[in-house]
């Protein structure tokens, strides 16, 4: 196992949920760069690869939902995943990055919001372990 692959293993095992959720979404968001650049190259292979990738984090995001806690949220999450999902699948191998583009927006805007979420909750875990020390 490379130094590489060892601390990507670390970073995996010492993250909670929303850790696992914002490394699932840095791979989605890099799985569909990588598409885009393949596209622009016509390079087939390499856009079927990456794309493929990119479909295999939009599984992981929607297999992690649950569905009874997260009410119509988890419910939404989970039709948008199958709309991006839907929106590459109809632009494999099209020559255009339009349909990439657009999931590339969605993906943006989703890792921004979960980004925010768990900056929101790293600010309340401290204040709470200090109002339990005093």
């Amino acid at each position: 196992m490379s130094g590489y692959q060892t601390y990507q293993g670390n970073q995996i095992d010492g993250a909670g949920p929303l850790g696992l959720v914002l490394l699932t979404y840095e791979s989605l968001f890099k799985s569909l760069g990588q598409a885009r650049l393949a596209i622009q190259a016509s390079d087939m292979m390499a856009e079927a690869k990456h794309t493929s990738r990119a479909m295999e984090a939009l599984i992981e995001l929607s297999t992690s939902l649950n569905m009874e806690e997260g009410g119509q949220v988890a419910q939404g999450l989970a039709s948008l995943y199958v709309y991006m999902m839907n929106r590459l699948t109809e632009g494999l191998c099209s020559g255009s990055t339009e349909h990439v583009d657009e999931v590339i927006q969605l993906v943006q805007k989703l890792r921004e919001g979960w980004s925010e979420l768990s900056a929101q909750k790293n600010r309340v875990v401290p204040i709470q372990r200090q109002q339990q020390a005093a």
